[in-house]
């Protein structure tokens, strides 16, 4: 495994149109390998941005083996524009979207981390219905957190929370990752509904490899086990990693991930 290595300047992408429209950092690496070459595109988590360790590492492992590697920042994220309080699952998605089309990638693999994998999965069922999308040659999804608004969020908001969604549009927590809060808004969560995957099987018409850390506090190991149970058509691995937690950003955990994204890259031409 190579060290993650800094990121080059990125390029911006104009999104939206009016009051709406964002700048979008996007860091795109070229195929070395002809046309046919598989390129990885890199969703984020939640607060995550395309400098973090995974993402570096998915980047350095499209350049090892001559593959294209696209990452970007959603808007309110990293050195995209926008507001972050303004982000949904419906925003975000329509970022990735447009990422995609500008670069016109042949082949894809897939590879979300969080709610990443959430985008990643709306992602897959909005391409399948484009003419001239790009092959989806496999997915890796590490501690994937589909509808997690509803699943996760919803569920266990205490009154204060509640009232705080009802009078103020957000409701704040301490992070375990940053000295700033977790923003949720009522906004997010109500798109949330709009944007859920897990209501009936999802056909990704590729493989799917999920890593799953089982201390993970935040994505139970069980949310990942209810995904399984909606791709009965697909060839589906899941890794649970005893010991891991919800990052998966040690040694072991980035060799699993890398592992699994170049196994699907290499032996899925189809």
């Amino acid at each position: 495994m190579s060290e993650a290595r800094a990121s080059l300047e990125p390029t911006f992408l104009t999104v939206g149109a009016g009051n709406d429209q964002r700048q979008i950092a996007v860091q795109q690496r070229a195929a070395t390998k002809g046309a046919k070459g598989t390129t990885f595109v890199w969703l984020s988590g939640y607060r995550s941005d395309m400098g973090g360790t995974k993402a570096l590492e998915i980047d350095a492992l499209a350049e090892r083996l001559g593959l294209g590697c696209i990452r970007f920042d959603y808007s309110g994220h990293g050195q995209s524009g926008g507001k972050f309080t303004d982000g949904t699952i419906s925003r975000w998605l329509e970022e990735a979207l447009a990422v995609i089309d500008h670069a016109k990638p042949k082949r894809i693999v897939l590879v979300g981390s969080s709610m990443g994998g959430w985008i990643a999965l709306r992602l897959i069922q909005e391409l399948r219905k484009q003419k001239k999308a790009p092959v989806v040659q496999g997915m890796v999804l590490i501690a994937p957190a589909p509808d997690f608004t509803l699943d996760l969020i919803e569920p266990n908001l205490s009154d204060s929370e509640r009232r705080s969604l009802a009078e103020r549009g957000y409701f704040e927590e301490p992070s375990e990752y940053s000295s700033e809060p977790n923003i949720f808004t009522r906004a997010l969560i109500e798109d949330g509904r709009a944007n859920r995957v897990l209501t009936g099987i999802i056909e990704t018409g590729c493989p799917v490899h999920i890593l799953q850390g089982m201390q993970d506090e935040d994505v139970p190991f069980s949310h990942s086990l209810k995904l399984v149970e909606h791709l009965p058509a697909d060839d589906v691995v899941l890794t649970l990693v005893r010991d891991g937690d919800h990052r998966l950003s040690r040694p072991q955990d980035i060799e699993r991930m890398l592992t699994a994204a170049e196994t699907l890259a290499l032996h899925n031409i189809q």
